[in-house]
């Protein structure tokens, strides 16, 4: 077998832009599908939808580049890409949609900071989000903004009319079938493929309109979108947990982007996972006086980047420029702009299902690691917790009664369950001894980590390995 070309070695000229484009195809349908999720949610027009996906678009670019090259200490110097997190927006668009979109924006400032800010605490904080916690957190986004989305389908007199069930319906089916079917960095592009052929079939049959948006040449994000952001702690919370738990997520990525089939060398995880998590909180604060959700470095591209063997940096950095490019490309935003309200919900209910099933699958894992006498601590942790987070979801108006400070707290599902798992977490770990993946402490490893996030991409993409 070939040696896995190291990460700061260039790919072949001929090669690098097909091998760009590549990438390109895998991680355009997130950006695309997060900037409508995000200007339907907030009833934007057209030409703020067009602003607005030209944000998230150039933001990746550029943070796919930071990553790629890095800064100083910016940016893991490593063949990832970055794009607005699933989980993150879904956390965005419920802070808006209870406290409106600049107390939003005002939260992406404060959880990056916050990320910047813990960085150099980075082997203390990541103890505190083992996949077990980070499980109860991606579930109950999941389940929230399912719950949220629908409300892009309900009319006026609070029912969804039917030619809008059907359309999201339609949507739905034809994500699922482009993702049965297809291979490759194609069927990473399910999402989009169902999209566009959603508004093909559902304008085709009247069930909807395709209102591009006008105007032409360059386009460029607009500052401020939402007005001067608006700071709330208690309203950020979600995001700020986001922002802690992300340090975890990054840790398994990082592992699993630089194993080297053959080879039993380990990543400075104290010199990487830092950078990674400074440029992801750098773009991020971009984002944040651009409208746009969080922005994440992903693992989309893992995916492909095992399968062609070409781990070079300047692939995916020039993936990072395409990006760029297409952002500004005013035509490109405009036309995706008057995408019909109906299929947008119908993709976001296919990506939050998929972020729905990811928690399943990492509480799945997390609780199958125990041993039998220490299984059963797990999973009374898991119950209590998702029971914590799902009752704001289930009676909205539980806390009614309280303190706003503690409404906003308890009343988010996410805050409230993820809260409860980490401190009931910690309490049973001070009776834990050294269990299979687990150290003496009772905390999950880093290998424990890489081996859940190849278990996500290996769902993704079974031709990966």
């Amino acid at each position: 077998m070939t040696a896995t070309p190291a990460a700061d070695e260039g790919a072949p000229l001929r090669r690098l832009l097909p091998l760009a484009c590549q990438h390109v195809l895998a991680m355009a349908a997130t950006p695309v599908s997060t900037a409508f999720l995000v200007a339907t949610s907030l009833r934007l027009t057209a030409g703020q939808t067009a602003s607005l996906l030209s944000a998230v678009l150039v933001l990746s670019g550029a943070g796919s580049v930071l990553q790629s090259l890095g800064v100083w200490s910016f940016g893991a110097r490593l063949p990832f890409v970055m794009l607005p997190g699933g989980a993150a927006t879904a956390l965005f668009l419920q802070i808006a949609h209870d406290h409106g979109p600049a107390v939003a924006s005002g939260s992406v400032l404060l959880a990056a900071a916050l990320l910047l800010a813990v960085t150099p605490l980075y082997g203390r904080v990541v103890r505190l989000f083992p996949p077990l916690v980070m499980g109860v957190t991606v579930l109950l986004v999941g389940v929230s903004m399912v719950r949220v989305t629908t409300q892009l389908l309900v009319g006026a007199n609070g029912s969804a009319p039917p030619h809008a069930l059907a359309a999201a319906g339609l949507t739905v089916a034809l994500t699922l079938l482009a993702h049965l079917l297809l291979r490759g960095a194609w069927r990473r592009s399910a999402v989009l493929v169902g999209m566009v052929g959603g508004t093909v079939l559902v304008v085709a049959a009247g069930l909807g309109r395709f209102a591009p948006a006008a105007g032409a040449g360059v386009a460029l994000p607009h500052l401020l979108p939402y007005g001067t952001p608006e700071f709330d702690l208690p309203a950020a919370l979600p995001l700020l947990l986001f922002s802690l738990t992300s340090l975890a997520e990054a840790t398994g990525q990082t592992v699993l982007n630089t194993e080297k089939p053959g080879s039993d060398e380990q990543p400075d995880l104290g010199r990487d996972v830092p950078r990674l998590a400074r440029a992801d909180a750098l773009v991020s604060l971009l984002g944040g006086v651009l409208g746009t959700p969080p922005m994440v470095t992903s693992s989309e591209n893992v995916g492909l980047t095992r399968l062609t063997g070409v781990r070079s940096r300047s692939v995916t950095a020039t993936a990072g420029l395409l990006l760029v490019a297409a952002g500004l490309l005013s035509p490109l935003s405009r036309l995706v702009a008057g995408l019909p309200t109906a299929v947008v919900a119908g993709s976001a209910l296919v990506v939050y299902a998929m972020i729905t099933a990811m928690g399943v699958e990492l509480l799945g894992r997390a609780l199958g690691r125990t041993e039998p006498d220490g299984g059963s601590v797990d999973a009374l942790v898991v119950g209590l917790a998702l029971t914590a987070g799902l009752l704001p979801v289930v009676a909205p108006a539980l806390y009614a009664g309280l303190p706003g400070w503690a409404r906003t707290v308890l009343g988010s599902g996410v805050v409230a369950g993820t809260l409860t798992a980490v401190l009931l977490h910690a309490l049973t770990s001070l009776r834990s001894s050294a269990l299979p993946g687990r150290d003496g402490r009772g905390e999950i490893s880093c290998t424990s980590l890489a081996v859940f996030c190849r278990g996500c991409v290996n769902r993704r993409d079974p031709e990966a390995d």
